[in-house]
């Protein structure tokens, strides 16, 4: 915890969560918040974290031009599977997706009471890192949501991240090394998983491929996410 001491970065699965935290950076690389940021890449205006597939399926009855996603294979009812390289081809322009996803939403429901929300992945992380930095002084539980907390790929992401906020010459390297030799890595690449594309451990571990971060809020007693656009360091001076 030294590099990090300043900014009192805590590290837990979402059942150790006992406490709604004040700021909370719900990670989860593999795939559920890579796939939100390419939907909102793909033109998505918001995506609203459902809590269980019955409820995305109810959401998606009531809207029926709202795109709903879900892990594993594709079922009846749902649009599109939670696989970047699979996302990547459809046009979300002005779409509302809904997002059901076995740990990454589940994580960001966990934690709807804090007073801000971030989902993240590598593929935004330093859009994420600056505006923890806007936030000096706030304590940041960072939540690792694969594996009941244990997932690498999420918990090397969730430490690069929070290196990051304070540390800008931080290198990616080893973390991203450790991401890709995690078990979910493997399980994509080997065909554990379902609604799995060639390319999606590869889009997993792309490094600030957007520059936006991601912020969820409660609206209407959704928990909705929309991307958040993040001055860089050279608009910021």
């Amino acid at each position: 915890m030294r590099d990090h001491d300043r900014m009192d970065a805590r590290f837990l699965g979402i059942a150790d969560l006992v406490e709604a935290p004040s700021v909370a950076v719900v990670v989860d690389v593999m795939r559920a918040f890579t796939v939100a940021a390419w939907a909102f890449a793909q033109g998505a205006e918001k995506i609203v974290l459902a809590e269980s597939l019955d409820e995305a399926l109810a959401l998606k009855a009531r809207h029926p031009d709202w795109v709903a996603l879900k892990d594993g294979p594709p079922a009846p009812g749902f649009d599109a599977v939670n696989s970047p390289g699979l996302l990547r081809s459809i046009d979300l322009g002005g779409r509302t997706v809904v997002q059901k996803t076995t740990a990454g939403t589940v994580g960001a429901l966990a934690v709807k009471e804090a007073s801000l929300v971030l989902c993240a992945s590598f593929v935004v992380a330093e859009a994420t890192a600056r505006l923890l930095r806007t936030r000096e002084g706030d304590g940041v539980t960072f939540v690792v949501t694969g594996e009941d907390g244990h997932a690498d790929e999420d918990l090397a992401c969730a430490q690069y991240i929070a290196r990051r906020a304070t540390e800008a010459g931080t290198d990616a390297a080893e973390f991203l090394r450790r991401a890709g030799e995690s078990r979910a890595a493997a399980e994509l690449a080997e065909g554990v998983r379902q609604g799995v594309h060639p390319d999606d451990v590869a889009l997993c571990l792309e490094l600030d491929r957007f520059s936006f971060a991601m912020v969820a809020t409660l609206e209407d007693s959704l928990m909705v996410l929309r991307p958040c656009a993040v001055p860089s360091p050279t608009e910021e001076a």
